[in-house]
């Protein structure tokens, strides 16, 4: 057993990398949710959760700000979210496909919170490549103070290895925009191609000079089988712009690699801090590993604080986004 007997305080507030804006399409957000999702199991656990009201999509969509704005800003450890959009499915033309698009949240919109509230939020746009502007946005969205580009490639239907996305992979570098892509399985919407989680297909972008945060420290999201525990070793060893984020390692399904995480203190500058907001924080994995006081530390309801507490109670370290972005 691990003896630590209180989380050390942090320096300086860290910056969450990974935290979802998820929003209503209210006519003017340039948003959408599908039907099918709607009807999710996920979806309605959200609207629970939040107090969300489907019928009201403007105050909901304020609510689920205003409550993200009060986590937050009751945090000990974490003083800014990196608001996450997610860009849809785009058909070989490069239009946006409707029909096979779940979820959508508008980079505008996006953006627009993000300099609403500049001390709390930072954007965190998404282009998928496929789309036949997506330089274009690319580029647009850099000049409006984007922090950095998500990609969600199992649901927005691409192959982030494909080498036709090199000019796009060689933007990114010189706009020097981080890319956050998620890895693994994707269960929370409709994974097309599971195999696109796989984050040997980073290496493309990472060849470019493309600063590579792979999400979920590189866990393949089966409970305790990690496929690409090696993966994340090798890429972390040969690769000086690889990081990965700590978001979601708590969920049951992605807790076999933050236990691993623990062995490799070397590589732990190559972690960043983040949630997966607004999915919770358990602390099992500290259950016989931490002492009673850190344990008390991790009983707080305040996510972000738990997922600090847990990460530093069991010896994980980690930074912060803005130590590869600047401020």
């Amino acid at each position: 057993m691990t003896d630590v007997n209180s989380i050390p305080p942090a320096p300086a507030k860290v910056t969450d990398c990974h935290v979802h804006l998820a929003a209503l399409p209210d006519g003017g957000n340039g948003c959408y949710i599908s039907a099918r999702m709607l009807r999710s199991p996920l979806f309605k656990f959200l609207i629970w959760q939040q107090g969300l009201d489907l019928k009201e999509a403007a105050k909901s969509n304020e609510k689920y700000v205003a409550n993200l704005l009060a986590e937050l800003r009751s945090s000990r450890y974490v003083g800014r979210a990196v608001l996450l959009g997610m860009d849809g499915v785009y058909d070989a033309g490069g239009k946006l496909d409707r029909q096979g698009t779940e979820f959508l949240i508008a980079n505008d919109y996006v953006l627009k919170l993000a300099k609403s509230y500049p001390d709390d939020f930072w954007a965190g746009v998404s282009v998928n490549p496929q789309r036949r502007d997506a330089l274009e946005e690319l580029q647009r969205c850099a000049e409006a103070g984007a922090k950095l580009v998500k990609w969600l490639p199992n649901a927005q239907q691409f192959d982030p290895g494909d080498r036709r996305y090199i000019p796009f992979c060689r933007e990114l570098a010189r706009l020097r925009l981080p890319l956050l892509s998620h890895v693994g399985y994707e269960f929370s919407l409709i994974g097309k191609d599971q195999s696109s989680g796989d984050p040997n297909k980073l290496r493309v972008a990472l060849d470019q000079g493309v600063t590579v945060i792979a999400a979920h420290g590189c866990s393949q999201g089966l409970v305790f089988h990690e496929k690409f525990y090696q993966t994340f070793l090798d890429l972390a060893r040969s690769h000086a712009n690889f990081f990965s984020d700590i978001s979601a390692l708590s969920l049951p399904n992605r807790l076999g690699m933050l236990l691993r995480l623990r062995r490799h203190p070397e590589l732990h500058h190559r972690l960043l801090f983040g949630t997966d907001y607004p999915l919770p924080v358990f602390r099992w994995a500290s259950y016989g590993r931490v002492g009673l006081r850190a344990m008390k530390e991790m009983g707080t309801k305040n996510r972000f604080d738990r997922q600090y507490a847990l990460c530093s109670g069991l010896g994980i370290g980690f930074g912060s986004l803005e130590n590869i972005v600047g401020k």
